[in-house]
């Protein structure tokens, strides 16, 4: 996973971001990507869950527990702050959320 610097535009302090790459790191490996999505983007929006999609080269062998653990691990590390997690890989279902996500979310 790149090291991004950290972006002034999106709702989250710059320690939430290290710790979303962290947790995304260890649960998904080094070659996953991770892009906020959503609300938290929006500097005029109040509230909202954290959205984001991990990007990777190749599917994971359990999908939804691998969304489950890295959304499970961030709520709690973020202090029960509800967080969605998409996938996106190579043979995974794309709906049209994921085409949002890619066209909008801000790499991290």
């Amino acid at each position: 996973m790149r090291n991004k610097p950290y972006i002034a535009f999106m709702r989250l302090d710059a320690k939430s971001v290290e710790l979303i790459r962290e947790v995304v790191l260890s649960e998904a490996g080094d070659q996953a990507r991770v892009r906020l999505f959503g609300s938290r983007t929006d500097n005029h929006a109040r509230g909202g869950d954290v959205d984001l999609l991990l990007e990777m080269p190749q599917a994971p062998a359990n999908a939804a527990l691998l969304a489950s653990a890295v959304a499970g691990r961030l709520s709690r590390a973020l202090h029960g702050r509800r967080v969605d997690v998409l996938i996106d890989a190579p043979g995974l279902r794309r709906l049209p959320i994921h085409e949002v996500a890619l066209r909008q979310g801000v790499l991290l």
